[in-house]
């Protein structure tokens, strides 16, 4: 990996000399912009929308424009004589629960490597955070903007997860969800089993980007000169506004069913072979530990589910 930003972080009256690196790296499969009949590059000129002539790099400011329309020009002297107090400089504001800040505030995640120099005191202030159950709240100022961000510890290493100003997060305005909206019992307890007939720990490894994966197989027929194999289409989904009942109960069905059988043939599962083997894997191990939990709420979820579905009354035909 390769840093992109240098610094300290600053606790009390230590210093912590870190690096800076990406936590992740986009995977979408990237595209020029060409000329359809053969292909070749299409590249862009900077010019000046009075007078159309080409602007050097050099020669380019940036210009925040009014409501009338005129512009005021600022050069890099007017950015470089900002107050950016936090500069080159990570500095701990105080230590919150993680629980109480909501997801909606981060932005991007970052991994902190320390100095040899500031060894010692990165790994006991890594040992103090963690075993204090809280994340540190931090200011950083990075491409010369101050952000708000929370530290915390991920497989023994400092992550610095960005975070948005509270005037950037926009309040939900739906006018649609002050409508009164009668919810019956019946429907309730469906949603409830099915959301427990779903209910699993989360493991990303068993999602994969099919879209992705489909582009690039297109992409590969094109290079070795093979006709182009669709993909198979998912199943259309139920209409939200006809019978919820019956939605609700397909969709428990359906889950029982993936569940049985591991999700093989999912959409967004993980191959086939490594679904198999867990499955197997899943199935030993339910049956070693057939008095937990995890196996009588499954199966409370399942009663559940048929007897909201058999005191639905029957349907008469006139």
């Amino acid at each position: 990996m390769r840093s992109i930003w240098k610094g300290v972080i600053s606790f009390g009256l230590v210093s912590i000399p870190i690096r800076l690196y990406p936590a992740a790296q986009e995977r979408d499969v990237s595209f020029h912009q060409v000329r359809r009949s053969d292909g070749a590059r299409v590249r862009y000129r900077r010019v000046a929308a009075t007078d159309g002539e080409e602007v050097a790099y050099a020669d380019i400011a940036k210009g925040y424009e009014l409501p009338d329309g005129e512009m005021v020009v600022l050069t890099d002297d007017d950015f470089t004589n900002l107050p950016l107090t936090t500069s080159r400089s990570i500095n701990v504001l105080g230590f919150v629960p993680l629980e109480q800040v909501d997801p909606i505030y981060f932005a991007k995640s970052y991994y902190l490597e320390p100095d040899r120099t500031g060894l010692k005191p990165y790994v006991l202030l890594r040992d103090a955070l963690a075993g204090s159950g809280r994340v540190a709240l931090v200011k950083i100022a990075l491409r010369q903007r101050e952000q708000l961000a929370t530290l915390r510890v991920r497989d023994d290493v400092f992550v610095l997860e960005t975070m948005l100003w509270p005037d950037e997060v926009r309040e939900p305005e739906f006018d649609v969800l002050d409508e009164q909206v009668d919810v019956r019992p019946q429907e309730l307890a469906m949603a409830s089993s099915l959301i427990d007939t779903l209910a699993a720990d989360f493991d990303p490894t068993k999602f994969r980007d099919g879209y992705r994966e489909a582009l690039q197989a297109v992409i590969d027929a094109k290079i070795a000169g093979r006709d182009v194999v669709a993909p198979p289409s998912e199943q259309p989904g139920v209409d939200a506004a006809g019978d919820l009942m019956a939605a609700l109960r397909a969709s428990i069905e359906v889950a029982r069913t993936g569940r049985d059988g591991q999700s093989s043939g999912s959409a967004q599962a993980a191959p086939a072979e490594a679904g198999s083997a867990r499955a197997g894997a899943g199935s030993a191990r339910a049956g070693a530990r057939k008095g937990q939990p995890s196996r009588s709420r499954k199966e409370k979820a399942d009663t559940a589910a048929d007897e909201v579905v058999s005191s639905r009354p029957t349907r008469r035909s006139a």
